[in-house]
């Protein structure tokens, strides 16, 4: 274009003024070619001569164009993904996987081989860092996450790896690449490391499925005789505090009775202090209405020698229209 624009001033001006347009032009176009697009999930690093001068937000800037300056876009808000122990061949519906094995298989503390495909989720937070530190960051991030893995099995039983301590292995492994890739200066940032599949070699498979079913099975009977535990200890610890507060009350109760029998006892060894003969004489009346009830009772005196006796005292009441006398 820049050709054909001079071919055509050639005729129309004089050869000096063409030459000095089309430098003109040459410089604008050029100048033109600075201009550069930042996407919203990336950021700009520009470099002049291959030293970087500036970051530049999403959006449309210019730097001085090449050979002066570049510009550099890596994604910082988007969140990278790498497969270890496999690769994702098509992700479908339905989805089809290549194993890696010389990545997945690997050995725990007690000896036992497992197979173990995981996926980290990471980012960039420094992408001058992820830009000039490190040679191959995203290849440099698949070795640390392997080696963390290794690391970490290494330290676990196969029990734990295949059920209830996947979370630790997971949480592990992902502090461990983290303070890997921060020594390395990589400019990277882990977010989540998800163990996709745990299993045993092929051949033990089968075996390997009967233990995890009894080791379901036995913390099931755990979970059960824990429900009927935390079911039947508080109606045992209900009914010992209530016999214990009745032992405390019949306690109580008879604590009272015996101090009130102490009492009456000791006022009666009072009277009969003051009067014994008119105490024992109350007494023997009171011992036989209480052991006669329903007898008709006379108390005859014979202190005057009479033979005739007469009588003393009536302890009971006369029926109504009939006179109790004596014999």
């Amino acid at each position: 274009m820049l050709q054909e624009a001079i071919d055509q001033m050639r005729g129309r001006i004089p050869s000096g003024i063409a030459g000095l347009a089309a430098l003109v032009l040459a410089s604008v176009i050029w100048l033109a070619t600075g201009f550069y697009q930042v996407n919203p999930s990336e950021i700009g690093v520009v470099m002049r001569f291959g030293k970087v001068v500036a970051t530049t937000p999403p959006g449309l800037h210019w730097r001085i164009p090449w050979p002066v300056e570049a510009v550099l876009r890596p994604p910082i808000t988007r969140v990278l993904k790498a497969e270890l122990g496999f690769r994702t061949l098509d992700p479908g519906p339905p989805a089809r996987y290549r194993p890696v094995t010389e990545e997945s298989r690997m050995i725990t503390r007690d000896g036992n081989i497992v197979e173990l495909d995981f996926v980290v989720q990471y980012r960039i937070n420094d992408p001058v860092a992820y830009l000039f530190n490190v040679l191959n960051p995203d290849e440099t991030l698949r070795h640390s996450a392997e080696s963390a893995m290794r690391e970490v099995l290494g330290h676990s039983t196969i029990d734990a790896a295949l059920t209830e301590g996947r979370m630790e292995i997971q949480t592990a492994a992902h502090e461990l690449m983290q303070q890997t890739l921060d020594t390395y200066e990589s400019g990277l940032q882990v977010t989540a490391v998800k163990l996709q599949d745990v299993v045993p070699p092929g051949p033990v498979q089968d075996a390997f499925k009967d233990v995890i079913n009894a080791e379901q099975d036995r913390q099931r009977m755990i979970n059960e005789a824990e429900g009927f535990a935390n079911d039947i200890l508080p109606k045992a610890r209900g009914m010992a505090a209530q016999m214990v507060n009745e032992a405390q009350g019949y306690a109580e109760s008879m604590i009272k009775e015996a101090e009130g029998e102490s009492q009456r006892f000791t006022l009666l060894r009072d009277a009969y202090v003051k009067a014994p003969s008119v105490t024992r004489t109350r007494l023997y009346l009171e011992t036989m209405e209480a052991i006669l009830p329903g007898v008709d009772k006379y108390i005859l005196d014979n202190s005057k020698g009479g033979t005739n006796p007469l009588p003393l005292l009536q302890l009971r009441q006369p029926t109504a229209g009939k006179a109790e006398v004596a014999p």
